[in-house]
């Protein structure tokens, strides 16, 4: 059983192994597509026009035939009359052999050997009447619907198409033709007399044989030009997808050669226009994002000497605030906290721009990111208790190394936080830390107002902000959440957020345990299991929650 099954297996497999393969090659080849597509609607176009010629051919060929055998038959039976009227026999032996001299008459100008004498009924019984004579070949091929169509019209010619015998005892088409007679004193006969179609039945078929011959000569003839024309078409097709591959890449330089005045020479040229316009473009906009680039970092760098000064000259200010008029010592106390906020921007400028010129580069080294996580919980822990946030921790198993740097990710995690107790409306804020061996995953969940989609696609964006008429109330630069995306991408991560109008918002920062380990699959999903909880007990608790951080920290 498993023997004679295993033929069949392979030839089951190889022919879907050769299915998948036409398949595949007929999705991704215009080549492949248009010559099988113009060699079926050429095949489909000469069967039908070759069946039609055919079926013409063999009809006018068999009418044909039957014309001549019935001009034949009919001549015959005329010769044959003419013998027995011309007699003048009395009794029985003479009639029989004029009878037979009628016959071979009639086999000699019909050309046919094939001839039956049936005396008709209803013929009045005569003594001299001779016997009814049927050649062997005719045996049992003269049908009765004939025969009546015959005894029925005396003066008439009636036909069908028979198969015949030939010389060598080989079946042939033919037709019987059968008519009457009147033997005097013996009454009337019907006279049948067979033709074969040998010949015409070995016309057509080399007719056809010929035609099947041609048609696929034609065909293949006709696959070999589709071929040639789609090459010297689909090159250029593949030529401009191979440039416009390169173009894609980078290489701003490659352009199509422009051969001829044709519609495919048009299209080159188009294509190295439109290549031309992009390089200048691109050129143009490299050119202004390097001046941009040159020109932030510049001015970050140029502030920085006034700013020390204001900053030298706030702290003496600061120190002696004690001694000046409640209104003084407001303007000092504003100036401090505003020069504070312009050196932050300043910072995030200048690492905006160093991101932009592509000069980051990370300081990695095997980094707990529970430990990291706690830490900067506890360094927030106060400001969050300032906004009535209650910070937790939730750690089931993150607590395996990364290779990170440790000051960009500890950053993200601020700039998360941060966002968090801002929109958060005073609910509690849980930090969810998991991992898996391919990733690690940090999630930030709030239960405060939420975003639209809309708002959730540009939050990344930078100096943008959800609701403008909102007052920051940590000093935010707008540049946070942008910097924190580009940490995460330079480690080789992603930052998602999921959000619900009035119902929070999560971040989830994901990022492989090694780089360049792929597919990384995140340990934590984005959308929270409670997505519909609200209000400020609606977090759910976890096992951290009753834990302080520090414990945390130790664990």
């Amino acid at each position: 059983m498993t023997a004679a099954a295993n033929p069949v297996t392979r030839a089951v497999g190889w022919a879907r192994v050769q299915t998948r393969r036409v398949s595949t090659l007929w999705r991704r080849s215009l080549q492949f597509r248009t010559v099988l597509i113009t060699l079926g609607l050429s095949s489909l176009a000469i069967l039908v026009i070759g069946f039609t010629i055919s079926f013409t051919v063999a009809s006018n060929l068999f009418q044909d035939q039957v014309d001549r055998a019935l001009a034949s038959a009919s001549t015959a039976t005329v010769a044959a009359q003419r013998i027995l009227e011309a007699s003048d026999a009395a009794d029985r032996a003479s009639v029989q052999a004029v009878t037979s001299s009628a016959l071979e008459t009639a086999a000699g100008v019909s050309g046919s050997g094939d001839i039956a004498l049936f005396r008709a009924p209803g013929t009045a019984p005569a003594a001299i009447a001779p016997p009814d004579f049927l050649s062997r070949d005719l045996g049992g091929r003269i049908t009765a619907d004939l025969r009546e169509r015959v005894q029925a019209n005396p003066e008439a010619q009636f036909w069908q198409s028979v198969e015949l015998v030939d010389g060598e005892g080989e079946p042939i088409p033919g037709v019987v033709v059968g008519s009457q007679i009147e033997i005097p004193g013996a009454g009337f006969y019907e006279l049948y007399i067979g033709y074969g179609l040998a010949d015409a039945a070995q016309t057509l078929s080399f007719m056809q044989a010929t035609g099947a011959v041609g048609a696929v000569a034609l065909i293949a003839l006709l696959s070999a030009i589709t071929l040639l024309v789609v090459r010297w078409v689909i090159e250029p097709i593949r030529a401009a997808a191979a440039t416009s591959r390169r173009l894609a890449a980078g290489d701003l330089g490659v352009r199509l050669p422009v051969r001829g005045e044709d519609e495919l020479a048009t299209l080159a040229a188009s294509f190295n226009g439109m290549a031309d316009t992009l390089q200048s473009r691109i050129r143009e906009l490299a050119e202004l994002s390097v001046m941009q680039q040159r020109f932030v970092s510049d001015v970050s760098h140029e502030l920085r000497t006034p700013l020390t000064t204001i900053r030298l000259a706030g702290d003496v200010l600061d120190g002696q605030r004690d001694d000046f008029r409640p209104a003084t010592a407001r303007t000092v106390e504003l100036l401090r906290t505003q020069t504070e906020r312009f050196e932050t921007l300043l910072a995030d400028l200048l690492e905006i721009s160093r991101y932009d010129a592509g000069s980051v580069e990370l300081a990695t080294e095997p980094t707990n990111l529970v430990h990291l996580a706690g830490e900067t919980i506890e360094s927030m822990h106060q400001l969050a208790l300032e906004h009535g946030s209650e910070l937790r921790l939730d750690a089931p198993g993150g607590h395996l190394d990364a290779d990170v740097d440790p000051r960009r990710i500890r950053r993200i995690v601020r700039n998360l936080l941060g966002n968090a107790i801002e929109h958060g409306e005073g609910r509690p804020i849980v930090v969810s830390v998991d991992s898996n061996e391919t990733a690690i995953s940090l999630a930030v969940r709030d239960y405060g107002m939420g975003m639209t989609e809309e708002d959730s696609a540009r939050v990344f964006d930078r100096f943008w902000r959800a609701d403008p008429s909102r007052r920051r109330s940590l000093g935010g630069t707008g540049l946070g959440l942008a910097i924190s995306l580009e940490d995460a991408v330079a480690h080789g991560g992603t930052i998602d957020v999921w959000s619900r109008q009035g119902r929070g918002t999560v971040f989830r920062l994901t990022l492989p345990r090694r780089r360049g380990a792929e597919p990384v699959v995140p340990p934590l999903p984005l959308e929270p299991e409670d997505p519909e909880a609200t209000g400020p007990g609606s977090a759910p608790a976890h096992a951290a929650d009753t834990a302080s951080i520090r414990e945390v920290r130790d664990a």
